[in-house]
């Protein structure tokens, strides 16, 4: 694409019939001015430097500049800029520019557009912003910016039609003369740290169309006169410290909304009954509330495309006009206490793409026509009630992420998904059998979870063809066999959990050439984005620090974990465990390994928790346990070791008694234990021969307290080369003059 945009640049021809570059003519005169370069996009891959633009700054003519979307970096160079006077337009959004927003554009008096949004810019927001009164609209979105928003923009850009200022670190509060941008139309101020409460001014913006104040720390009652702007359709006030006046309820908004969000504004009773009124609401929010009672019929047949409900106290079962509708594209319901049965032809209708039921109480069959809503995504009906068979899918379905766990469902382990599953999470259930073969044709898998069920037969290698897979839970079963070889193959394996079943032999050494444990890549997920704009989270349970912890969705790329525990493991530890770097927990407690604990165990960095505990582990604890300066959870005991407990500043900190208890002859400072001499002295009497052996057999008996190519060199080489020379030189032909 960026070649085909570009195969008009040749230095033999007219630069103003080349793609992307707009020229003006003057009446009077046969020349040429270039106005208007828009060269957004043109990297691809890499980075550039910002100094690149610098033949860009020869073209004193420009009134329209866009190099949005180019992936430069470095800071912007105010210098080069200040040499632009005729800007009206500049757009240098989505870029990696750093620093600071430099004085010389706010010099630009002309600007009725800037948008510098999407880049890493820092400091605050100077007040000489007020200098562009020209201004429509201002973008400064997702930056690193603080402090305060500048009062001369609420009292200078009179003109200002769009200002978004979201996703940054602003603070303080929201200007009171903020209604003096009574040109407004959209005023997104979410994600930041704003505090007080919302300004009265703001009901003087007639034209307001959007009110985005969600995700800060505002304060107050949300005003009813907030519903009397005729012209808002957009609406954002959750994640806020906002309360709603559950009192007022006669409340009849004068707008007809789009989008609402009212998420943690403490609106109690039932779902307010005047949004029946709002037909053509497309989003509505009233999660993490206190509503109570049942699921209005109005709301179902309201045909709203995205409804999030969940964190509520809201019961009764789903009226089945809900699934009835092909409007309805995310329903959001988790965390309720819904109840009985999801309707049986609920799919038939419905044309829904992330569904979300989790914790409630739902029971009955999963309804076999929800395999027929050929849009779904995402499928969560975790930690309900629900029974019998799971529904089957067909292989083309778009079905990405699965969370059935935590409930009563029986049967064979299913494996009728869509050949695109990524995420299959089927714990705490009732499954039994043998782990059907056809899981290896889910081969974009990355998170297969079956702990907690009735599994049995051998662990089975074609497990070890799912190349994506990143995170593999079997805790909790009856799996028996052995651990197969290829296991390394699972290149982006960083989470292994076999716990708890009838594992036996030895423990293969090429588990110590698992690479996702070794190097702890980034590495990304194959969920769609859409999944990350909304609430999807699932937890990884885990045995962490001696309990069942749940791991975040969020949070599952830093870990990097392998339990092997409570098995029939036998033989020596390979040493090769020891190249896992970036193992977090290791767990081979309660098996029946035997030989001394591998010195490569002091190359596990990462290391937090370590248990050996159970097993039959002889000879000293490893000198080399001294390095592990992370290791906060350790357990050594029921072996055979003895000897000196390493120091050092983390192992000093280690003096549970119960990390060492019932081991052979175990001594140090942390069980407050003292060590003999490693060199005893030398024989003087037979008396002192004596008693040195007397001594030595009390230390051995005591018993021991416990993750641009070529294109973007092409367009670098464009704009470098060609601008450089477009600017300097004056062609007879075509009349192109540039002005300097």
């Amino acid at each position: 694409m960026v070649t085909e945009l570009l195969e008009s640049w040749n230095s033999s021809s007219d630069c103003c019939q080349w793609n992307l570059v707009t020229c003006h003519s003057h009446a009077a005169s046969t020349s040429k001015h270039i106005t208007g370069l828009d060269i957004s996009y043109l990297v691809l891959n890499g980075s550039v430097p910002s100094d690149v633009l610098a033949p860009l700054f020869r073209i004193t003519t420009l009134m329209l500049l866009n190099i949005a979307s180019n992936s430069m970096q470095g800071e912007i160079p105010g210098d080069g800029f200040a040499n632009l006077t005729k800007l009206v337009y500049l757009d240098m959004g989505e870029n990696r520019f750093n620093g600071y927003i430099p004085p010389q554009l706010f010099q630009l008096r002309y600007l009725e557009y800037l948008d510098l949004s999407g880049n890493f810019i820092q400091g605050v927001i100077p007040a000489e912003v007020g200098n562009l009164t020209e201004l429509r609209k201002l973008s400064l979105r997702q930056n690193k910016l603080s402090g305060r928003i500048p009062l001369s923009v609420a009292s200078q850009l009179r003109e200002l039609q769009v200002l978004e200022l979201q996703d940054n670190s602003l603070s303080m509060e929201i200007p009171a003369e903020i209604g003096n941008l009574v040109n407004i139309s959209t005023l997104a101020l979410s994600n930041n740290n704003l505090s007080g409460g919302i300004p009265q001014s703001i009901q003087k913006m007639s034209k307001l169309e959007t009110l985005a104040l969600d995700k800060n720390i505002l304060n107050g009652d949300i005003p009813a006169w907030l519903f009397e702007l005729k012209e808002l359709k957009n609406l954002h006030l959750g994640g806020n410290k906002l309360r709603w006046n559950n009192t007022n309820v006669t409340i009849a908004p004068k707008c007809m909304l789009s989008q609402l969000s009212l998420r943690s504004c403490d609106v109690g009773g039932p779902i307010p009954i005047w949004l029946s009124n709002q037909t053509r609401l497309d989003l509505l929010d009233l999660s993490e509330n206190q509503l109570e009672g049942a699921f209005p019929l109005w709301l179902a047949k309201l045909q709203v495309g995205i409804l999030f409900l969940s964190d509520n106290k809201l019961t009764g079962s789903l009226p089945p006009p809900l699934f009835q509708t092909r409007s309805l594209q995310v329903l959001e319901l988790s965390r309720n206490n819904f109840s009985g049965k999801l309707p049986e032809d609920m799919g038939e209708n419905c044309a829904v793409m992330i569904l979300m039921l989790s914790e409630n109480n739902f029971s009955g069959p999963v309804p076999k026509s929800i395999a027929n809503i050929y849009r779904l995504l995402l499928l969560d009906l975790s930690r309900n009630n629900f029974s019998g068979e799971l529904p089957i899918f067909k292989p083309d379905a778009l079905l990405a992420f699965v969370d059935i766990s935590s409930n009563k469902l029986s049967g064979k382990v299913p494996a009728t998904f869509g050949l695109n599953t990524i995420i299959l999470s089927l714990g705490q259930n009732e499954f039994s059998g043998e782990l059907p073969k056809n899981l290896s044709n889910l081969s974009q898998l990355e998170h297969l979870d079956l702990h907690d069920n009735n599994i049995t037969g051998d662990l089975p290698t074609f497990l070890t063809q799912i190349s994506s897979l990143q995170v593999l839970n079997l805790r909790n079963n009856s799996i028996r066999g052995s651990i197969s070889g290829a296991l390394s193959n699972l290149s982006s394996l960083r989470i292994l959990d076999l716990s708890n079943n009838l594992l036996s032999g030895n423990i293969p050494p090429s588990v110590g050439n698992l690479i996702a444990m070794i190097e702890t890549p980034d590495i990304p997920t194959n969920l769609p984005g859409a999944f990350f704009s909304f609430s999807v989270e699932y937890d990884l349970i885990v045995n962490w620090k001696k309990s069942k912890q749940g791991i975040s969705s969020h949070n599952l790329d830093i870990y990097s974990l392998l339990d092997l525990s409570n098995n029939q493991f036998s033989g020596n530890i390979p040493s090769s465990l020891g190249r896992l770097k970036g193992l977090k927990l290791l767990n081979i407690s309660s098996n029946e390994l035997s030989g001394s604990i591998p010195l490569a165990f002091g190359d596990l960095e990462s290391l937090e928790t370590l248990d050996l505990s159970h097993n039959n582990l002889s000879g000293q604890i490893p000198q080399t346990f001294a390095k592990l300066q992370e290791l906060n959870t350790l357990d050594l005991s029921n072996n055979k070791l003895v000897g000196h407990i390493p120091e050092s500043p983390q192992m000093d900190t280690l003096i549970d008694p119960n990390i060492y208890a019932n081991n052979s002859g175990l001594c140090g400072v942390q069980i407050q234990l003292g060590c003999p001499e490693e060199h005893p002295p030398s024989a003087k009497t037979d008396e002192s021969d004596e008693k040195n052996d007397t001594w030595w057999f009390s230390w051995a008996t005591a018993g021991i307290g416990f993750p641009f190519g070529f294109f973007s060199a092409v367009a670098s080489m464009y704009v470098v080369g060609y601008f450089s020379t477009v600017a300097t030189r004056t062609r007879r032909g075509s009349q192109c003059v540039w002005q300097r």
